[in-house]
């Protein structure tokens, strides 16, 4: 009470209204996992808050670059290539996805979110890294979510006892909740419950299966090598050599010996009043003569007979002539006139080697194809990343009550494999234990959709919903924060209503917002807080101060039963 000594006016302020409840945020993921430019293997997890992908890409650099092989050949017929085989691979065969994953993330709706890197490409998957990182993460006060991506990567004992101390850490903070990936493959949920163990299950879910997503692999154009086989012989633009292809038994040969930097023509004519063909001479046009006949419009008799009516001497004049450096000749190899039409294509050369970035100039046509396949070849994820951009989704539009299902997916073209109504209950509804793994499902004109609700503690009706545990650690978080206000302050009536009342103006809010259920606030929760409530004379003397709440958090209509009767005539 201030004292005063000066005659005079003095203003007092009056607090009459209790403290407010600030409400913490729900949506805050933190993804541990290995980065471009992240900490060597021996240092410290580098731990930092971002807010778009553009943040990522500035302090982690940017995705794994995929290596490729291909094999392509050039189909002579129709003078394009065909891509035989394609095989992705990455250095020491470690797959790193955290950029893949952090970038399906933002495009689900995910906002701002932590990276706590634990390694660079360089580094093995290492369960010892994983933990320094999640330890770590356990100082850090705001991320309510966790996802390892990369996590998947080690070996399965390994992936299970990791899960378990994500799990283990959700239970310690009480403020934070696990999304966890159930391993890719058509029987991998035994093997899942087998290893997630028995203990902090309502702190986590599990998603089932993988997702074949828009994105594309990154790639880098020298480390695509590839190796093509042509029905030619494909030799160094500016250096002298001889094209020859036989066709088989039937059919004619066309030799040139000249160099292909001269872009010499040859024109194929004859003494009579037949079409002239006029070619560009390359490695590739040399075989659009395999059928003369055809190239002319010309009968196969009358070619036939212009070339061999004289046979050595073709007083026909049925030729070959060369504008350019070289020379030429034509030679018939058949011996009747359905033999010229019928010329096979039977002879490969060896095959070469090159990459992709050495076909931009020499080989545009290929280089372009080849660009377009790789540009398809979508990435296959994980679903923890999306399912973490859901949540922030469905926190910021509908609230952390909401169960976040039934929700699509962006940028996922679809699940990796079909689940059907049976083998959803299996995974839904666990007999054994009731660890309850979340489908996700493509339907019919839907889309891609969450199809489940649950946390891995399936049997326990108390934080079977994932909604509800989240929603629990939002009040009870928010209400410890700002309880702090009390710490110290005397422990008597006073104190005792102004926490009530601020406690109550917090649950009184959700209640409006439709976050507890009852249709009065007093069936909807309930404070209390003094002696003889909760409390004893000897909790006070022992600095104690016993705040019991209760909440009729909602719940999700998981199974909406509709029945339908007959009903008789009545006039």
């Amino acid at each position: 009470m201030a004292t005063y000594s000066t005659p005079g006016v003095y203003v007092e302020e009056i607090s009459t209204f209790p403290p407010s409840v600030a409400e913490v945020s729900t949506a805050i993921p933190a993804f541990i996992g290995y980065t471009e430019t992240g900490p060597a293997a021996d240092k410290e997890p580098s731990i930092l808050r971002i807010n778009t992908l553009l943040d990522y890409e500035t302090h982690f650099g940017k995705a794994q670059p995929s290596n490729y092989a291909v094999n392509a050949s050039f189909d002579v017929n129709n003078q394009a290539w065909t891509i035989n085989e394609l095989g992705r691979s990455v250095a020491n065969n470690n797959n790193f996805l955290m950029y893949y994953a952090l970038s399906l993330y933002f495009k689900n709706g995910g906002g701002s979110c932590y990276i706590v890197s634990i390694g660079n490409y360089t580094d093995a998957h290492d369960t010892d890294h994983f933990n320094k990182g999640l330890g770590a993460l356990e100082k850090e006060d705001e991320p309510t979510l966790i996802i390892a991506p990369d996590a998947l990567e080690l070996a399965s004992a390994d992936y299970y006892s990791f899960s378990q101390a994500m799990l283990a850490q959700c239970n310690k903070l009480r403020d934070r909740f696990s999304i966890l990936d159930v391993p890719d493959g058509e029987e991998q949920a035994v093997p899942f419950r087998n290893g997630i163990g028995m203990t902090n299950l309502m702190y986590g879910a599990a998603y089932h299966p993988h997702l074949k997503t828009a994105l594309s692999y990154h790639y880098l154009e020298a480390g695509v090598t590839v190796t093509t086989e042509s029905e030619m012989e494909l030799a160094p633009a500016t250096a002298a050599t001889t094209w020859q292809k036989a066709f088989g038994d039937n059919g004619i040969i066309i030799s040139f010996t000249g160099v292909e930097g001269d872009e010499p023509k040859a024109r194929i004519s004859s003494g009579t009043d037949t079409d002239p063909i006029e070619f560009e001479i390359t490695s590739t046009n040399v075989l659009r003569i395999a059928n003369v006949a055809t190239k002319t419009g010309t009968a196969v008799v009358d070619a036939w007979n212009l070339w061999s009516s004289t046979s050595g001497n073709n007083p026909n004049g049925y030729g070959i002539s060369i504008n350019g450096n070289g020379s030429g000749d034509v030679q018939s190899t058949g011996n009747s006139n359905e033999d010229l039409d019928i010329a096979s294509q039977d002879t490969d050369t060896a095959p070469g080697n090159s990459t992709m970035a050495s076909l931009k100039d020499s080989n545009t046509s290929l280089y372009n194809q080849l660009k377009t396949l790789l540009n398809a070849q979508r990435v296959i994820l994980p679903p923890s990343s999306a399912i973490a951009g859901i949540y922030a989704r469905v926190d910021r539009n509908r609230g952390v009550w909401k169960a976040p299902a039934n929700e699509g997916l962006s940028s996922v073209i679809a699940p990796v494999r079909k689940i059907t109504n049976e083998e959803q209950g299996r995974l839904n509804i666990d007999t054994n234990a009731g660890k309850s793994i979340n489908a996700i499902r493509a339907f019919t004109g839907k889309g891609t959709l969450v199809w489940g609700a649950r946390t891995l503690a399936g049997n326990d009706n108390e934080w079977r919903y994932i909604s509800v545990r989240r929603l629990f650690n939002m009040i009870e978080e928010s209400s410890q924060k700002s309880t702090a206000f009390a710490v110290f302050e005397a422990n008597d009536a006073t104190t005792w209503l102004k926490v009530k009342a601020m406690i109550e103006s917090f649950l009184f809010s959700l209640w409006e917002r439709g976050a507890l259920a009852g249709s009065t606030p007093e069936s909807a929760y309930f404070v209390n807080v003094g002696l003889g409530k909760t409390m004893t004379t000897q909790d006070i003397l022992e600095g104690r101060m016993n705040v019991e709440i209760g909440i009729a958090a909602v719940r999700p209509a998981e199974f909406i039963i509709l029945k339908f009767s007959h009903k008789l005539q009545e006039a």
